[in-house]
């Protein structure tokens, strides 16, 4: 062993920008593997590096006794002093080793343990720098394909790798490709390249925002959430803390220059810009967007779950192809969400009226009543987006409704007219004087469409809708019943006649 040890190690050292102190113990710990080759017994072995002239001392280290058992880690008082004055029973002496017995043996055993040593600290030396980079966007060149994996430099002699399940599906790799990947993990066990990198997570979508929009990067635009499925669409969430900010404006950019940027980085995959509200069912609609919402109804806040309803020709639009944009919008607010219909709202309510009214009630689960007796909470139809390209959608076209549409206040009304005429099924809600717009509502919500409904239906269902109170109830009939006194004796007259 000579003093040519310390500029080796040295050099490994900046080549593999690996602590100095890491390599000459491994060199310590390799020395003593050796050691033990050598001198072919389970002697307790002791080395220590001079760091100033690089050689190596290896030592025996043994026990004082008075009698010896194992005189392979044990020595007799009588001997020990012989080494070292004033030793006495149980002390532990070293017993210098001569190192010139290691030879070409003992060299490559160490060399194996130092290898090892040394890529363990490469290991360690990647993933504490990496994983404390998760989130990060860098950009990456593809150096092989295994596996349908994609390896990829990093810089600093770093490879990461990217699993096919993080490559966005739109898009191929060639060798020597430049490409953005945000980093989303770092692994030490691992025999494959440690970093993990990826193109389909929804923080790369965040961090090109934040690298294009400066508002969004001095958080004067929030990213509140943002969702993808790549290489399809992706949704994200904004909303500014500066009121003379308009948030998506900021992130679409002038002429849309900034989001186009991000379109091209993403290699054309369809984005939609959210208007974010702290109103759920305001956020829900807005992020179903460019479908137009009718109202959002709270099915179950315990299990956050929310019902839509939309008229039946923006049904596929709400839902998307595939249910991507359904999906989508889950994801980004964090509610399960229902698409349906007015006519199968309708149908529900109509059946679990039915069911209070024949006293089924009571076999009704509580929290399925709760469900049923949710408040519906309309929403503005106006809700803004920014799609890629507008003739992407579906092969959808959203009706120009500037007014937008609400069920019940045109089209029922007619129907309810004609039916009237025709004595088939009764007088509409709407002719009843003193009855609010917002009690219509709740009762035709929950299948009440005529006046006949609130006269031959037995108050005591009526009083298990859960936005009307007793009072509420009995004020209501009671302008049924000054509707029936009024005209009803008018009829039975003309009948007489």
């Amino acid at each position: 062993m000579t003093s040519q040890l310390l500029p080796i190690i040295d050099q490994v050292s900046r080549e593999k920008g690996i602590d100095p102190e890491i390599i000459i113990s491994a060199v310590e710990e390799a020395v003593i593997a050796a050691s033990k080759k050598v001198f072919k017994n389970d002697e307790n072995f002791a080395v220590q590096l001079d760091r100033s002239t690089g050689e190596l001392e290896v030592w025996a280290i043994k026990e004082v006794v008075s009698e010896v058992v194992n005189p392979r880690r044990q020595l007799p008082i009588e001997d020990a002093q012989l080494y070292y004055e004033g030793v006495s029973e149980g002390d532990m002496i070293q017993i210098k080793k001569e190192t010139t017995e290691l030879g070409r043996i003992a060299a490559h055993a160490a060399k194996q343990v130092i290898l090892q040593k040394v890529r363990d600290a490469e290991k360690e030396k990647v993933f504490k720098e990496f994983s404390d980079r998760v989130g990060e966007v860098v950009t990456a060149v593809v150096r092989r394909f295994e596996r349908g994996n994609v390896i990829v430099d990093l810089g600093n002699n770093v490879e990461g790798i990217m699993h096919k399940d993080e490559q966005s599906r739109n898009e191929r790799y060639s060798q020597n490709d430049r490409t953005k990947v945000v980093i989303v993990g770092a692994d030490r066990s691992t025999k494959e390249p440690q970093v993990k990198v990826s193109r389909s997570d929804a923080r790369l979508l965040v961090k090109l925002f934040e690298m294009e929009v400066p508002e969004v990067y001095d958080q004067t635009v929030v990213i509140k959430n943002a969702a993808r499925e790549s290489g399809d669409r992706s949704k994200i969430a904004v909303y500014s803390t500066d009121g003379d900010v308009d948030p998506i404006g900021a992130c679409v950019g002038m002429g849309g220059s900034r989001v186009r940027s991000i379109i091209r980085e993403l290699k054309g995959e369809r984005l939609d810009i959210i208007r974010y509200s702290d109103d759920i069912s305001l956020f829900a609609s807005n992020a179903l967007s460019p479908a137009k919402i009718n109202r959002v109804i709270i099915a179950d806040p315990m299990d956050r779950r929310l019902e839509v309803i939309v008229d039946e020709d923006q049904l596929s639009l709400a839902i998307g192809k595939k249910g991507i944009n359904v999906r989508l919008a889950s994801k980004l607010v964090g509610w399960t969400i229902e698409v349906k219909t007015e006519e199968q709202k309708r149908a529900e309510a109509s059946e679990a009226m039915e069911a209070l009214a024949a006293g089924g009630s009571d076999e009704l689960d509580e929290t399925e009543a709760l469900q049923e007796a949710a408040v519906d909470r309309p929403v503005d139809p106006d809700n803004e987006v920014v799609p890629a390209d507008a003739d992407d959608y579906d092969d959808e076209v959203v009706p120009d409704d500037e007014d937008g549409y609400v069920p019940g206040e045109d089209d029922d009304d007619e129907e309810d007219g004609d039916e009237d005429e025709d004595g088939e099924e009764g007088v509409s809600l709407v002719y009843l004087d003193g009855l609010t717009e917002e009690r219509r509502k709740i009762l035709e919500a929950y299948s009440i469409f005529y006046i006949e409904d609130l006269l031959y239906t037995d108050p005591g269902v009526l009083n298990k809708i859960p936005e009307l109170s007793e009072d509420d109830v009995s004020e209501i009939i009671q302008l049924a019943k000054a509707y029936e006194q009024e005209f009803g004796e008018e009829d039975d007259s003309e009948e007489e006649e």
